[in-house]
């Protein structure tokens, strides 16, 4: 545990108090160096919510006090994608671990601290103003968090990328934060049947609740044949939610005739995935890819919010797990007694 310098925000800047902040798989490939070249040391986290704290010289979209969600693409909103309100796609990326300067905001006995994009699992936090959406106080900040990555990943995989429509059949590959967020949102929009598909049947009771009409362990030898009798010989989307190995052939294999399986996983750097090129063919199937449920963070948060307020998107379902203070301590004695620390900053 240390303590590091903050800078103050800099012009389009703002300086965020973090209320929570969510644990993503992402932030666990930088730890264990699955993802390459990552800077070190650096601050972690991609999901969290707080308040402004301060703003710096020409910020007008937000002001100190605002209840904010943290997005971790916020673009340049100044290039094709960005003006397509694809940030996720910006192509004028800041270089990796710094600002759109190319400095950091953190520091440590004079050396620079990295920045994983927010880096929201520090008690405060230096953002571009694009890079945070104000949100109705009324919303409860733990649960904003989970808008910030999870929720609009797998929400936005279903409403903006496959578009899914009332009465389509579809299926969810791995029932993590993303999944459970992609099955109820197709439970929202009316899609039918939904089988939750994941290698830990104490979830399942829970998937239901969370909008599942049926639920298949991935690891049962004839999951694939049970998923496409439950929907009629496969379903219209599958959505791969785990980078696990078996799973992106089993979303593939369950798609029926001009079905669409879409990638939402992230996976490790150099990663390989195969697939019967006949079998898509045959059926026009499609392969697509949704990165970040294919957002506009300003337009998609605040109409989760609005879901959560209406009593529509069950937030606090999503939560498998919230640490109390003595949990995260015992958290951060194992982190420390471990081998996978080096260059990696927590705060209390």
């Amino acid at each position: 545990m240390v303590d590091v310098d903050v800078a103050e925000p800099r012009e389009g800047e703002v300086r965020v108090k973090m209320a929570a902040s969510g644990v993503c798989h992402s932030c666990l490939y930088a730890i264990d160096g699955e993802h390459a070249a990552i800077p070190m040391p650096i601050i972690l986290g991609d999901e969290g919510a707080g308040v402004v704290e301060s703003v710096g010289p020409g910020v007008t979209t937000v002001a100190a006090g605002d209840h904010v969600v943290v997005s971790w693409a916020p673009g340049c909103d100044a290039c094709r994608t960005c003006h397509q309100g694809l940030p996720a796609l910006c192509q004028r990326q800041p270089p990796l671990g710094r600002m759109a300067d190319g400095e950091t905001r953190f520091h440590h006995g004079g050396r620079e601290v990295f920045h994983y994009g927010p880096a929201t699992n520090a008690p405060f936090t230096v953002l571009r103003a694009r890079a945070v959406v104000p949100v109705n106080k009324d919303m409860p900040l733990d649960l904003a968090a989970l808008i910030g990555c999870a929720a609009a990943t797998g929400v936005g995989a279903v409403r903006n990328t496959a578009r899914v429509r009332t009465g389509d059949s579809m299926a969810v590959v791995g029932c993590g934060g993303v999944g459970i967020s992609a099955l109820h949102a197709g439970s929202l929009a009316g899609a039918f049947p939904i089988v939750a598909v994941d290698v830990e049947p104490t979830k399942f009771d829970a998937l239901i609740r969370m909008g599942a009409t049926h639920c298949v362990d991935a690891r049962e030898p004839d999951a694939l044949d049970r998923i496409r009798d439950l929907t009629g010989g496969g379903v219209d989307h599958a959505f791969v939610t785990t980078s696990a190995a078996t799973a992106f052939p089993l979303a593939v294999g369950v798609l029926a005739p001009r079905g669409t399986c879409v990638l939402i996983a992230g996976y490790p750097d150099g990663a390989t995935v195969t697939f019967d090129p006949g079998h898509l063919l045959n059926g026009e199937r499609r392969i697509i890819a949704s990165k970040y449920g294919s957002s506009n963070p300003p337009v998609d948060f605040p109409d989760l919010v609005d879901l959560y307020l209406a009593g529509r998107l069950d937030l606090a379902a999503m939560v498998s797990q919230r640490w109390r203070p003595e949990q995260m301590d015992a958290a951060y004695d194992a982190l420390r007694s471990g081998t996978t620390t080096r260059g990696l900053i927590v705060f209390d």
